[in-house]
């Protein structure tokens, strides 16, 4: 035996303590590691033969039990979200490499069915530098076989709240391996039931990853099993065609049930993983220039046709002018529409309204316009952003605290300074000081009066700053520990002005200090926010460049930072992001 094998437990996000097994190699001198993410309905053992099977010795393997499985805690075949289990794998992975020493560009993933969707979607989201990526059977869409299920399913859970779907799926549907087939049947650690919100926001999330699959940098093996009764094959290839990256492969096992790593042939599968981890760590994977995606790539694309004029006598054209003089006649009813028009849907008295959340209008049919307005999807997004926003400050406002640093707090681009002023009231203690910038006068007066009402005028001052002036932000004085830059650069396209206010920050943070940064790495609604809304740029339409987080990331890395934290909410728009200056 090569390895030997270890039962641990690690604290994911929440606090919760999963359970993983660990199995080290007797001859791993580059300290690399194969990280597995199970099936749905199963748990880590169930991988445990691919240690043997794989015939890489000189790796180690993890594998863990998904919260909801295994021994892992939770109500079988649930989760408080899809996004909570794909952050789990974000803390999963910092947890090998602060306890095993193991860094993710010498890791490789493989992920089986759900397994493989989680682990898409944390490469998409998160942009770890993962050496390679291999996804068995991606679970993108799975086959439900009953007409209009997904919008029944829907509805149900709107009207029932969450509830369990049991899976039809029988163990010879599987695998044509009678032992594994009969031990699935037999293992009372498998749950056969799903929570209807984890399937919905599996379906919900498969789609945004395989519309969005040309945001994910890194190598990437798929095999898609040629008789799979279980998910449908179309998505793992529409998403295998939108990777960009030159390394990847996609493989038809034919005759292949839906258990593509358990199945009878399985060394035909194996044989395919092995070359290519081995090739990933022969040849250097090739980087993608992620830098200049303002100027050539699909995201510039995007961005430049929703800037093109539609012809006049379109049917589109129509549409979206209809769309916009609907937006104006609502605004004379609604308090979040006229600030909208008056102000720009991107301003900082816009954001403000958003987070207080609440129908302002004085009229029935503007309270209404209102709510329908403050619960559209990106303003909800962008409410989470504020809560993943405070939390991070408080988190690493307490580091600095407890590192007996004095806390000095910088926001480039504060709007009204409102999440920033909310989250320094749950600290520990008070900053040392606290400095408000923004480009707008509307927006330092109203940010003052904020300070005022909060009796922080000894330590806060709000002051006229422009976001993208490098020696303004470079002359700052004395030098912060913890800045804040939140939803400024994703309304800006060129990638030269992110540059110059990130190496005017690198001036102005001390070493060590920390950048908090926000990031829109995907949207909904961008056709809509482009045609129908403007910006706070003399009435100009709002048309968004959407960044991967690959890109942002990459950014503030070259002005000499290294990302060590982040989120994203559920819907997987907005990100918040720790980098801490090196």
């Amino acid at each position: 035996m090569m390895h030997n094998n270890t039962q641990h437990q690690f604290v994911s996000h929440d606090g919760t303590s999963l359970f993983y097994q660990r199995w080290a190699s007797l001859q791993n001198p580059d300290h690399k590691a194969i990280v597995l993410f199970h099936r749905g309905h199963e748990h880590s053992q169930r991988m445990a033969h691919l240690v043997v099977e794989l015939k890489l010795p000189d790796f180690d393997f993890f594998a863990w039990d998904a919260r909801g499985h295994g021994q892992s805690p939770g109500e079988r075949g649930d989760a408080p979200s899809f996004s909570a289990c794909v952050k789990d794998i974000q803390y999963f992975i910092q947890h090998i490499t602060d306890q095993y020493k193991i860094q993710p560009q010498n890791m490789v993933v493989i992920g089986q069915s759900v397994g493989a969707v989680l682990a898409a979607t944390w490469v998409h989201d998160y942009a770890p530098n993962l050496r390679a990526l291999c996804l068995a059977s991606p679970a993108f869409d799975i086959k439900l076989y009953v007409p209009f299920a997904k919008p029944g399913l829907t509805l149900l859970s709107k009207l029932r709240g969450n509830f369990f779907i049991t899976s039809y799926v029988k163990a010879k549907m599987l695998t044509h391996d009678s032992q594994r087939a009969k031990e699935y049947e037999s293992d009372p650690q498998i749950a056969k039931a799903i929570s209807v919100r984890m399937l919905l926001g599996l379906y919900n999330t498969s789609k945004r990853i395989v519309e969005d699959a040309q945001n994910i940098f890194i190598p990437t093996q798929i095999l898609c099993s040629g008789s799979d009764f279980v998910v449908e094959q179309k998505p793992q290839r529409l998403f295998y065609e939108r990777l960009p990256h030159p390394q990847k492969e996609f493989h038809i096992l034919e005759g292949f049930y839906h258990d593509t790593l358990g199945e009878k042939d399985r060394e035909i599968a194996f044989q395919k993983i092995r070359r290519f981890i081995q090739q990933s760590f022969v040849q250097n994977p090739e980087k993608i220039d992620v830098l200049h995606a303002d100027k050539i790539g699909p995201s510039c694309a995007t961005a430049e046709q929703l800037s093109s004029p539609l012809p006049p006598n379109s049917l589109k054209n129509w549409f979206w002018s209809i769309t916009k003089k609907n937006l104006k006649i609502g605004s004379h009813l609604s308090q979040g529409l006229k600030i909208g028009e008056e102000t720009g849907y991107d301003s900082g008295s816009t954001l403000d309204f958003v987070y207080r959340n609440a129908p302002e209008s004085r009229n029935i049919l503007g309270k209404i316009i209102d709510q329908q307005y403050l619960n559209a999807i990106g303003w909800r997004g962008i409410r989470v952003r504020k809560q993943h926003l405070e939390q991070l400050l408080s988190k690493y406002a307490e580091k600095l605290i407890q590192a007996q640093k004095p806390l000095k707090i910088l926001d480039i681009a504060a709007g009204h300074g409102r999440y920033i002023l909310d989250a320094v009231s749950q600290f520990s203690q008070r900053p040392d000081s606290i400095l408000l910038r923004d480009y707008s006068e509307l927006n330092v007066e109203s940010g003052a009066e904020l300070i005022k009402q909060r009796n922080l005028q000894d330590i806060a001052q709000f002051k006229l700053g422009d976001a993208f002036d490098e020696n303004s932000l470079a002359s700052i004085e004395p030098k912060v520990n913890l800045a804040v830059v939140s939803g400024l650069y994703e309304l800006f396209s060129d990638n030269d002005l992110i540059r110059r206010s990130l190496a005017g920050l690198s001036h102005a943070i001390e070493q060590e200090g920390y950048i908090i940064y926000t990031g829109q790495i995907w949207h909904p609604q961008q056709e809509f926010i482009a045609r129908a809304l403007t910006s706070h740029r003399q009435g100009e339409a709002w048309v968004m460049r959407l960044r991967s987080q690959a890109e942002m990331d990459a950014l503030v890395e070259q002005a000499g930072f290294k990302k060590i934290d982040q989120s994203i909410d559920e819907y997987g728009i907005f990100t918040v992001s720790v980098a801490q200056k090196l």
